[in-house]
Order: structure tokens, then sequence, then C-alpha cells
């Protein structure tokens, strides 16, 4: 009956997992997923599961009952209007699942076939390390320690008078066996940093934060899955750029110009002051609207990109939300720098968040 029971479950659990599968590019454009974040699990509405089940009914003439007539009806439909007498019949209900941040990001990972990534560098991200450390009287056979063992056995046997030292025989017993003892301890293994940088100037509205606020939810689930830690960094800039926490970062509003090269060269500076390259996983993302100041701008945008800023980090993506204008920022990224660490994505709605996802995280470097 438990192996029923076992198995049963299981059968469950793969259906959720397949009915969030099934609505994941609905869920990632969804910003009340956020809200149902809890410290490790995330809480996800679904359509409530039925088994399917044999039904008895009246034997009604229909089809399958006798011969019919062209045009004649298959069945009765319900008003949908909302007009009528009140129903008695049960309604569609959502059922919440709580799925881990893990299990999340493994979901993630299948359903935009992203690669897994590897890390580069040995410092501060911890993975775990086994150390024997001492001895107890119990444990597996396969970590006996011998002589401690054997010492244990002649300490009783002379204790007893049982030892004869012409014809010595020291037989352990299970109180004389002695084992090895371990410890697990946390061993520094590589270090990942995402450098998030964010135009704030008065053309970015809530809504365009909005659309920043989802995808780099997302960027940090999958990255939490390949790196045990993450250092967040948060740059915002309009005309000019300073560091901020992640507060904010995601509602400040500003009422000023576009100077783009701004957050590129304090981004430069924090990467040469706090983090080694060579050490560090370094992931940057910038997000605007694509609006700059002008053509000088840009070009001092792109020398820093490909002399400064593209050696020294593992990926570089500019992800450019909605604006009216006709020529932006991504045009001169696209057309200017063929390097592989460059991605860009256009994130108009919220449904395109799950293709830029897929353009920056695709490549796995």
């Amino acid at each position: 009956m438990i192996l029923l029971i076992e198995q049963d479950s299981n059968r469950y659990k793969q259906i959720v997992r397949g009915k969030v599968r099934q609505n994941l590019r609905k869920y990632i454009s969804n910003s009340q997923l956020i809200g149902r974040q809890g410290k490790d699990l995330v809480s996800i509405p679904i359509p409530e599961i039925e088994l399917p089940r044999f039904r008895f009914g009246e034997n009604n003439s229909g089809v399958g009952q006798g011969e019919g007539e062209i045009g004649n009806p298959i069945g009765r439909g319900q008003p949908v209007n909302g007009s009528g007498q009140a129903g008695d019949q049960p309604g569609e209900h959502l059922l919440e699942v709580e799925l881990t941040m893990e299990e999340l990001a493994e979901m993630l990972g299948e359903e935009l076939a992203l690669p897994r990534i590897e890390p580069k560098g040995k410092h501060n991200v911890e993975s775990d390390i086994t150390r024997f450390t001492g001895i107890r009287k119990v444990g597996p056979e396969g970590l006996r320690h011998f002589k401690r063992t054997y010492r244990e056995a002649l300490k009783r046997q002379m204790a007893s008078g049982a030892y004869d030292p012409v014809q010595p025989s020291i037989i352990p017993i299970r109180d004389d066996k002695r084992y090895r003892s371990w410890k697990i301890y946390p061993r520094p293994v590589s270090n990942a940093v995402i450098l998030y940088m964010m135009d704030v100037s008065g053309s970015m509205t809530d809504y365009k934060k909005k659309l920043v606020r989802l995808t780099t939810f997302w960027i940090d689930t999958w990255l939490r899955a390949n790196y045990k830690q993450l250092t967040i960094r948060y740059i915002v800039h309009d005309a000019a750029a300073q560091e901020v926490d992640a507060d904010t970062f995601y509602h400040l509003q500003e009422d000023g110009g576009t100077r783009i090269s701004s957050a590129y060269t304090l981004a430069q500076q924090i990467i040469q002051r706090d983090y080694n390259p060579s050490d560090w996983n370094l992931y940057t993302f910038h997000f605007s609207d694509g609006e700059n100041s002008g053509n000088e701008d840009d070009q001092r945008c792109l020398k820093m990109l490909q002399e400064q800023i593209l050696p020294e980090v593992n990926l570089f993506c500019y992800g450019q939300v909605r604006s009216q204008a006709d020529y932006l920022f991504r045009n001169v990224l696209v057309k200017g720098i063929n390097d592989e660490k460059l991605s860009t994505a256009q994130i108009n709605e919220e449904e395109d968040i799950y293709t830029a996802i897929k353009t920056f995280l695709g490549k796995g470097l």
C-alpha cells in the first residue's frame, strides 16, 4: 500500500511539473509570481488537476443513440453571458503548488534549452570537502581504524589477564572496534558577480522598470542554479551614474538626460577595483530604452566595450525596453560590435522576456 501511495505521489508530481512547464512562458511574464516567492519556495497557481473517471448518465437521445439528421444539435450548451438563474455546478479552481527555486531553475533551463555554465576561477563561492577528523566507536567497516582497534583489543586483554606474551593472539571483539569519523567543511571553488545597470532617466516609466524587474528575477534564478552564491551590484544612470542598493535600483525615478557611457565607466571601475577577471565570473546586464544623448557618446560606449569591458566579462547583455524613437542604442551595438560575449534583446512587452532570457543565457558563457 505504501509503495502504491508513493507511486501515485510521484505521478502527481510529474503531472504538476508538466502543467508548470506547459505554462512556463505565461509564468515568466507574470509579475505576481515574484510576490509569491518565499525564502526558498515559489508558489505557482495552476488549474486544478482532476483524475479521469467514468460517470453514469441518463440514456437521452443524441449522438450514439439512433440516426440523426443534418443540422441536429449535438448537445445543449450552457449560457455564458452571465444572465439567467444562479448555477449550482462547480467552476474551475486554481491549485497553489510550491516549487523550490532549484526546481524552477531546472525547468527554465530545460524549457529554454539553456546550457550548463562552467564556472572559472577559485574564489569565494563554496562547495563541500570531507575531512577525517577523529575516532568513534561506530561506523562502516570500510572506515575501521585498524591500529586503534588493535590497541583497544590489546588493552582489554592485558587488563583482563588474557594476554599471552609467548603466544600472543589479539582478536578484537565488537567493543574494541574503532572507526574514523569525518566532518564536512566548505571549500572555496568559484565566484560569480552580476552587475546590473539601468537607465533611470525621465523616459524610463514604471512599466519599463517592471520589464526590467521580471527579467532580472529570472536571470537571478538561473544563475543561482549554477553558482551557490552570487554577488550582485546595482548601477543606475541618467546623465551621470551611481551605485545603489536593490530597492533604489527598482524604484528610483529621475528626470534627466541619458549618457550611457557614465554607467560603463563606473562598471569598469568596480571591476578593476574589486574583481579580478581571472578569479571571478562576471555577468553584466544593462537595461535602457536606448535613447542615448548622441552619436559621440555612442562611440565612446563602443570603444569602452571593445577595449575594456568585453575582454574581462563572461557575458555582456543589453536589454532594450520599448521606445518611440527610431534609431536607438541597440542598433549601435549590433552594427558596431561583433563579439560572442555581447548579447542584445528587445523587450517591448512581458511576453518578450521569455525570448530575451533565451537570447541572453543561451550562449552559456
